[in-house]
Order: structure tokens, then sequence, then C-alpha cells
């Protein structure tokens, strides 16, 4: 049998990693628990309905040819107890150190000790490269009403849909997983090709592909030196540069939950799509931010956010690997109001949309498409460093299935999605709904950004205030 080898995607995706900037995606889920041994319990059930997966019971490895390829195996030696793990989550923070946040439902009470103080570490750890890479920390809190499980999952095995569908395979038995309304809004057709790729399109065979190919990349190429260098970026939206040979750095996670009809309020009220709007509090959290920290607030078009994008057919079941493109978008964040920084989002997605997922600046993830296996891997290192000259900030949205998950009768209540940090910047943001509230999954590099705390207030303020504004 051949191997399975990594789409240039999932490659690329494998190539950039460093001990410094692990390129795993994670989902923080808050569950409601029975008694003292409900952590326990779901720890065993997890290990257990791990091993009958086969998609979790894969490793990655580097194959002959072509060369700087990478292929997919199954691991002879899988044991689970190398991918679930108990940890109390209050030693576990005491341990490491961790910060977090959290407001909403799923904030500590008193005396409590927040998951996310756990998570933060551990979303800072890389996976190991050797065995299948994810894992799933169940986190036993000090009390006996509620636990935590911190799923990772490596970019090179899924995007936020496949990660979530690997997930729903350890939960207790659903129907076939498929994806609820994304947040981003209604789906909208891809506009019909145009242009002098249309054209070639209709030459004949593999030639016809090649230029075509050529065609795309000096497009995108030539959209992202139009978006401009990373001039104005708020210092808060920057991290250090790590040293060389440097270890793991440290993240910092923090969480928020929102109520989807507040959202939907001002959706009504002032147009747009639900993911714009969680888009435009994005940009007036940032904003509020910047002004309680003493930071001067940027001039002119703001900060670029990197908005991923399913490649996915509409109703498909998502697969292993991914199948990402996305937009690039200006945050206003010099816009003093809300309405006009839902306006000025709305206009820029609304031409991104047009524009279609295969265009524009913020479809570089197409590039890896055209790039030589033995290129991923003597280049990774530079992409990874040129991700700052790109985009400025990650903002992504994971649609979840309208389903109530459960795991070994515990109810999950909470869905906090993590996404990975690149070099040299300073946030991710990542949002998904699940049961009717807004779940913001924030991570941070921890010594850029000491004070995530304040930022998820600053979300709860911007929405607040946003209602009052449409009411």
């Amino acid at each position: 049998m051949s191997p399975e080898h990594l789409s240039p995607l999932d490659l690329a995706f494998w190539r950039i990693e460093s001990a410094a900037h692990p390129m795993h995606l994670g989902a923080l889920a808050v569950l409601s628990a029975d008694g003292p041994d409900a952590a326990a319990r779901a720890a065993a059930l997890l290990a257990e309905r791990c091993a009958g997966l086969p998609g979790l019971r894969r490793r990655i490895h580097d194959v002959l040819l072509p060369v700087g390829a990478a292929a997919w195996s199954p691991d002879p030696d899988f044991d689970p107890a190398r991918h679930v793990f108990l940890t109390d989550a209050a030693a576990a923070a005491a341990h490491t150190g961790g910060s977090a946040a959290g407001t909403g439902a799923g904030a500590a009470g008193a005396g409590a000790v927040d998951p996310r103080a756990a998570a933060g570490p551990l979303m800072a750890r890389p996976l190991d490269r050797t065995r299948p890479p994810w894992e799933a920390h169940v986190l036993a809190g000090p009390g006996p009403d509620s636990f935590a499980v911190l799923f990772k999952f490596h970019h090179a095995l899924a995007d936020g849909l496949g990660a979530l569908a690997l997930a729903a395979g350890l939960f207790d038995r659903q129907p076939p997983f498929a994806p609820g309304p994304a947040v981003r809004g209604p789906a909208r057709p891809v506009p019909a090709p145009r242009g002098p790729g249309a054209a070639l399109r209709r030459l004949p065979g593999v030639f016809a592909s090649r230029v075509h190919d050529l065609g795309q990349a000096l497009e995108i190429g030539a959209a992202v030196a139009r978006a401009g260098l990373p001039l104005g970026v708020p210092d808060a939206l920057v991290a250090a540069e790590p040293g060389p040979g440097a270890g793991a750095g440290s993240r910092s996670v923090a969480g928020l939950a929102l109520d989807l009809d507040e959202v939907n309020l001002i959706r009504k009220a002032a147009g747009g799509t639900v993911n714009d709007v969680l888009i435009a509090l994005v940009a007036g959290a940032l904003r509020r931010w910047l002004a309680e920290r003493g930071d001067p607030l940027p001039r002119g078009a703001g900060p670029r956010a990197l908005i991923p994008v399913s490649r996915r057919r509409p109703g498909a079941a998502p697969g292993a690997g991914n199948r990402l493109s996305g937009y690039l978008l200006r945050l206003p964040l010099a816009e003093d109001d809300p309405l006009r920084r839902l306006y000025a989002v709305r206009a820029g997605m609304d031409r991104n949309k047009e524009a279609g997922p295969a265009r524009g600046a913020g479809a570089v993830a197409l590039l890896a498409d055209h790039v030589h296996p033995l290129g991923h891997r003597l280049g990774g290192p530079l992409v990874a460093q040129a991700a700052r000259l790109l985009y400025d900030i990650l903002v992504t949205s994971v649609p979840l299935p309208g389903l109530t998950f459960t795991l070994g009768g515990s109810t999950v209540r909470e869905v906090y999605p993590l996404a990975p940090l690149a070099r040299g910047q300073s946030l991710a943001i990542a949002v998904s709904t699940y049961k009717g509230t807004v779940h913001y999954g924030l991570v941070a590099d921890a010594a850029a950004v000491p004070d995530l705390a304040a930022l998820a207030g600053a979300l709860r303020a911007e929405l607040d205030a946003f209602v009052r504004e449409v009411s």
C-alpha cells in the first residue's frame, strides 16, 4: 500500500512549527460533573474511545520520495496513556504559574481554580512529533460540580472543522457530525472566475493547469504587496522574537461567554452577518483595551486581521487535513463609533466575499499547493518568520453543530476554541457558538500580554455598549 502523503498545506503546518511556536489547535470544554469522580471517569472513557478511532492512531513520518515530503502511518506502539491525561487543575495552575481570565458562565467562583489557568501552559507545550499529534487533558477542578477537557490537535492533522469531527468521536454517541451554521453568516455563492484566468482554464490539459496555478500565485502575491507592510500596528499585538534555540514559549488563555441573542439584536438593528458583528466586537474591544493600557490608538486603516475561510463544500462531512483559505481585513481601531466600526467591517468582508476565497492577500494558504515538498522542508522556518509581514492578528470562527455534547453523561456547558500563535504575534482570537452562547477563546503570548483578563473584560464592555447603542 502506498503511503498517504500530507497535502501541501498540511505539510506546511508541520514544517513551520518550532518549540516556541507550536502549531496545534485547541478547544477547552467545560463540563458539568455529577460527582467527585466525574473527571476520572471521563479520562477513562477518552482513553478507551481514542483507541477505536483510526484517525487518532496515525503519526507523521518523513519519506524518501518525494524529497522533503511526509506521510501518515499507523503508530504500532499507540498507547492511550501517552495522549489522555488526568490532571488536577489547581495543582497544574500552581505548578506552571499559568495565567488565565474568564467572564460569563464559565468564570471560576470564589476559591475555585479556573481551568484556563492550566490551559495556557498546556497550550504552550508542543506535541510529541514522534506520536500521533494530539492530546486530551482532563482537568479536574477543586469542586465536584464541574471539570474541563483541553483538546490539542496539530494543525497538520486537521483544521478547525476536522478537529471538531475528531473530538466529536470521543464524546457520547451523537448523530453523524455536521457543522452548524457558520457564525460568518449565510453562505454566498463563489463568483464565477473572471479575467485572464477564466480563459486560461479553457486551454487543454496540464498546460492550462500550470498556467492557471502560476497566474493564481502571482495574483495572490500582488494582493499581499498591495495589502501593505505592518505599519502602525499597536505594540500590544507584537511579541518579542525568541532567541536562537529558544524553548517552549509562554501562553495565557482567556475565555468569554456572551449571549447570542444580544449579538443577533445588533445584527438585526445594524445589518451585516453575525460574523461581521463578532469581528466588529473584537475591533472595539481592542480599541478599549489599548485605551485602558494608555497605549496610543492606531491611526489609518488599522491592523490586518487574517480571517480563515473553509474551502469545504457546504454540507460535506469534515475530513482529515486542511481545506483552508482566508480573507484579510483591516480592523478599524481608529473609528470611535461602534456602528461605523461595524459598517467598515461589513464593507471589508463584503469585498472579500465578492472576490472569493481563492483571491486576495488572505488566500496565502493556497500558495502552499505550488511549493515542492523540499521547499516546505527547507523554507518552513523562513515562512514562519514571515507571518508578521502577512497579517497582525488571527481572528477565526469555528461553527459547532447544534447538538448537546456529553461525555459519560456529563454535559458540555461551554466550548472555547483556541488558535495557535504565529511567530512575532502576541494574540490570536477564536470564536464559536454553542447552545445559544458565543464563546470567545483568547490565546496570548504571556510575556507580551500580561493583562489578557482586561481584554476579555473589554469584549464584554463592548457588547454592552453596542446593545445600548441599538436599543
